[in-house]
């Protein structure tokens, strides 16, 4: 029985396509990043501010937020976009509601939109932002 060129050609490629896939698997590409602890929280807040040296933070439940505070008294959020963390400098334009889990903040920009964290202690950091 001889196999249609076209039809091995598809499965030499599918073949292939596999053994990449458990390559990057095995080796953890792909995976999405986390705010699992403070250094990483530190690292993406130097990232998004050159310079910003966080004092205090709130990581959300689901690590994908995270709010930050530094000595200076100036606040940031950060969010996962993507595969890549995003953030923003909170100014007088902050608002921030509080639920019954946690906290809705918009940081006043429509394109970053607004990002829900489930945090410890949300009426002080809800206190924080609306004093700003």
């Amino acid at each position: 029985m001889e196999i249609p060129p076209l039809l091995l050609q598809f499965g030499g490629s599918l073949a292939a396509i596999l053994v990449i896939y458990g390559l990057a698997r095995l080796i953890g590409l792909g995976g999405k990043p986390r705010l699992s602890d403070d250094e990483t929280v530190r690292l993406a807040a130097s990232e998004v501010e050159d310079g910003f040296e966080a004092q205090r933070i709130a990581i959300g439940r689901d690590q994908k937020a995270a709010l930050v505070k530094d000595d200076a008294g100036r606040m940031m959020i950060i969010k996962l976009h993507g595969n890549q963390f995003a953030g923003r400098i909170l100014t007088n334009t902050a608002k921030v509601r509080e639920e019954v889990d946690g906290l809705v903040v918009d940081c006043g920009e429509t394109s970053f939109g607004t990002v829900r964290l489930s945090v410890t202690d949300p009426a002080i950091w809800a206190d924080a932002i609306n004093r700003l």
